[in-house]
């Protein structure tokens, strides 16, 4: 198993809440996938969560998960300096790409990266994701074919793209027949 990037906390007090929350998410069946916390005066805590079993994370995903973690704030305050407004959510469409199975993943789609050092004179590189390997991945674009360390990277994302858009709709719509197959299973007639 490789070590976790760098890419979801970009500070101590990010990597403190990711300590914090990671037992109770992952008791719940829920992956930290990045946390940021942001704003001046009043900050705001946001945590972007999937479900481990299938990458998704609905609205009542978002409200549990944030239910689960008020208790574990009110015991131990996070953020320093004062209130904060709590913000769980899903990755979205054009996710962050974080772990080396989220580029596995996406395998065929497009992304942006930015490395933290200077290769080949560039730090920004944008193509599709063809190939993965152990913790590198390769970016085919215009700039020709790119071979990166996941744990080289800065940040990373997904490009929302019409191919992107419909993957992502063909996986809702089977999400819900799913659903709806579970509840037809539990009715009696």
């Amino acid at each position: 198993m490789l070590p976790e990037p760098p890419l979801r906390a970009t500070n101590p007090v990010e990597e403190r809440v990711i300590a914090l929350i990671e037992p109770t998410a992952s008791g719940l069946g829920f992956r930290i996938v990045r946390v940021r916390v942001s704003g001046n005066r009043r900050k705001r805590l946001q945590i972007m969560a999937e479900r481990v079993s299938d990458g998704e994370m609905g609205i009542d995903d978002c409200s549990r998960l944030s239910r689960a973690l008020s208790p574990v704030f009110d015991l131990e305050d996070p953020i320093p300096g004062g209130e904060y407004d709590l913000e769980v959510s899903s990755p979205g469409i054009d996710r962050p790409l974080i772990r080396v199975e989220d580029f596995e993943r996406f395998i065929g789609h497009e992304a942006k990266v930015e490395t933290a050092a200077m290769i080949d004179n560039r730090r920004r590189w944008k193509g599709v994701i063809t190939a993965v390997s152990g913790d590198a991945f390769t970016l085919v674009g215009d700039h020709g074919e790119a071979t990166l360390q996941v744990s080289a990277l800065s940040d990373a994302r997904l490009v929302l793209t019409d191919k992107l858009i419909a993957e992502d709709l063909k996986r809702a719509k089977a999400a819900e027949a799913a659903a709806d197959e579970n509840t037809d299973e539990g009715k009696t007639p």
